[in-house]
């Protein structure tokens, strides 16, 4: 079995969950917790994050939509595996939204690949935002506030 970029690249993953000061509805968080220290962030220059948004009353997707979404996440990785092009860091869910960030060599390539992923199946309800983010400064302020939060 040939060894992904996710395993080249992520040592390990983990969760987090915070909880909203006004409502107290949970908001839960799957991470790349250590990275290989070996790997340059700079070839994966390009932020990308999918947007889903759902309707909930409590602020998480029903069992149905969850399985929507898990269904999405799982056509994106081949977009992520061919040639080490991009790899999930950060997936988030809930307050009526998951939101998977992705760094990649290119963002216009990788919503071509996305675009040419699914066009044979279903339609999927996610907005596409990027930006390039050379030093994953987004990615390293999520961390940097979970690592002081735990300790």
């Amino acid at each position: 079995m040939a060894v992904g970029i996710m395993d080249a690249i992520v040592s390990s993953w983990a969760t987090a969950i915070s909880r909203h000061s006004g409502n107290g509805r949970e908001i839960i968080w799957r991470f790349a917790e250590t990275l290989n220290p070996a790997f340059d962030t700079r070839l994966l220059p390009d932020r990308i994050i999918i947007v889903w948004r759902y309707e909930s009353k409590t602020g998480l997707p029903t069992a149905e939509h969850h399985a929507e979404m898990n269904s999405f996440e799982h056509l994106l990785g081949p977009i992520t595996e061919t040639e080490h092009f991009a790899i999930l860091v950060l997936v988030s869910t809930g307050e009526g939204l998951r939101e998977w960030t992705y760094y990649a060599k290119s963002s216009d390539e990788f919503v071509a690949r996305l675009n040419v992923t699914l066009r044979a199946g279903p339609a999927f309800p996610v907005e596409i935002h990027v930006a390039s983010d050379p030093t994953w400064s987004m990615y390293c302020e999520f961390r940097t506030g979970v690592s002081d939060k735990v300790n």
